[in-house]
């Protein structure tokens, strides 16, 4: 029940995500996140077209819907702002049950790393895991 009430609520959440221009911070936010992901492109990895930018808070985490495919490798990368101390990626199956990564993290930047074993729908969680509230990019990378 939990589950289906998780995935509920991210379907409300991404049903009401305003279309805005990116801001200054998120532009900022979205730099840091390249400069990461630069590093998984050399491992061969090629950037997904697209990014999700917004703002978060510690308590407010962003969740994000994607759909993945068994065989391909994952990099998703997010980038902060400096009120964001620490930040945080978490991958989540259909059913909202976490999944391993490996996980990747520099002060206001963060990566998960993971192959899924299933083709389908994932979500991920970007948030704050210490310091204050801020704009952040996220973008993803696959091979």
């Amino acid at each position: 029940m939990k589950r289906l009430l998780f995935l509920l609520a991210l379907a409300a959440v991404s049903a009401t995500a305003p279309l805005n221009a990116a801001s200054d911070a998120e532009v900022a936010a979205r730099k840091l996140a390249l400069e990461i992901a630069g590093a998984f492109s050399n491992d061969g990895f090629k950037l997904r077209d697209g990014n999700w930018c917004g703002k978060f808070e510690p308590g407010k985490p962003a969740l994000v819907q994607v759909n993945l495919y068994a065989g391909n490798q994952y990099w998703f990368t997010v980038g902060a702002g400096e009120a964001a101390k620490k930040v945080a990626v978490t991958v989540f199956d259909e059913t909202g049950k976490p999944v391993a990564t490996e996980p990747y993290a520099d002060a206001s930047v963060a990566a998960a790393g993971f192959a899924p074993k299933n083709s389908g729908p994932y979500y991920l969680r970007v948030e704050v895991t210490e310091g204050g509230p801020s704009a952040f990019c996220l973008i993803y990378s696959y091979r």
